[in-house]
């Protein structure tokens, strides 16, 4: 069996509640996309592959990035619900779901963890990695990441940035889709890097974070983490180095994520992946469905690239379906 770890939906009812939300475009563009809201489309989709099951997300944007603190809870919950129900009605392809929460209302935040694990068997939950520009490590975010660990999930970070975000500060706005092509990976690493720097691993534990596309830019910059970031800190920063207050070597934290294989087919980038978190701290993941064939493409060439990495199929083993069935409980 392989089980797709992070792949994406929008369950038809939340498009009835962000109507007057989102740019019209944007909702254009979603429904344009039969195999992300439409499940009879994805189900087709997914007759070319054979043992092959999802855990499904919701897709992009950030739900609090839609509605202000007020709205996002309510929302949220619509998304929620509506993903539990296409897990209830595919029980064979889609039989699990990772929340969202509303990041910008932290009591509502923390109330649904435990409504979505109590009530629809959650089976982690999806962060991204700023809340409206605002690092993941700010105090405001703490216990949501706490009550996440206390109930025995998984986060899923995920990266965001929009056009809008420059690639310049003399600029107003992205080119090139460079806050996508780039700027993704880059929001992937900052916020690992902040998750390692605080001190939230050591604050809080039991705390586990699957990072997207096997950990962006971290598994390239590993020889930057031990000593030579920890002394440049120090040595540079302003007041207390997170050297002194760090339990271990920054270079550990890095290897308590976990990755998943989410790159696009990229053989060398997935060996990179691989052989830095290991393949007991890396999972099989597509992001389906975001190519021409609705996510047929990735699914394949994902499939193609673990078949072809370097290492045993113990291995593939356990990043196609072992790691996963541990994680979550199965």
């Amino acid at each position: 069996m392989k089980i797709d770890v992070f792949n994406h939906v929008f369950p038809t009812e939340f498009f009835e509640k962000v109507d007057g939300l989102m740019p019209d475009a944007a909702v254009k563009r979603w429904k344009s996309m039969d195999t992300i809201h439409n499940m009879d489309a994805r189900l087709r989709m997914l007759d070319e592959f054979d043992d092959y099951q999802q855990i499904i997300s919701m897709s992009q944007p950030p739900i609090d990035s839609i509605a202000g603190p007020n709205d996002s809870p309510a929302l949220t919950r619509v998304a929620n619900d509506g993903m539990a129900r296409i897990c209830r009605e595919h029980p064979d392809r889609m039989p699990w779901f990772i929340a969202s929460l509303p990041m910008n209302n932290t009591e509502a935040a923390i109330a649904e963890v435990d409504r979505v694990i109590d009530e629809h068997g959650a089976v982690g939950f999806q962060l991204f990695t700023n809340v409206n520009n605002k690092a993941l490590d700010h105090p405001e975010f703490r216990d949501i990441f706490g009550k996440i660990a206390q109930r025995g999930k998984t986060i899923w970070l995920h990266p965001t940035r929009p056009a809008t975000h420059p690639d310049y500060l003399t600029e107003d706005r992205s080119f090139f889709e460079i806050f996508w092509g780039f700027g993704w990976a880059y929001e992937t690493s900052a916020a690992m890097a902040r998750i390692v720097c605080s001190g939230m691993f050591d604050e809080i534990p039991n705390l586990r974070i699957i990072a997207h596309h096997w950990g962006a830019y971290t598994p390239h910059a590993e020889g930057r983490f031990t000593p030579s970031w920890e002394s440049r800190n120090a040595e540079m920063g302003d007041g207390k180095s997170f050297r002194d207050t760090l339990k271990k070597p920054m270079i550990d934290y890095f290897k308590d994520f976990y990755g998943d294989t989410a790159m696009f087919g990229a053989q060398a980038a997935s060996q990179a992946g691989l052989d830095f978190f290991g393949a007991d701290h890396s999972f099989f993941a597509t992001d389906c469905p975001y190519d021409e064939e609705g996510g047929a493409r990735l699914i394949r060439s994902t499939i193609d690239v673990i078949a072809n990495l370097r290492c045993s199929e113990e291995d593939r083993i356990m990043m196609f379906e072992s790691n996963t069935k541990k994680m979550i409980g199965v």
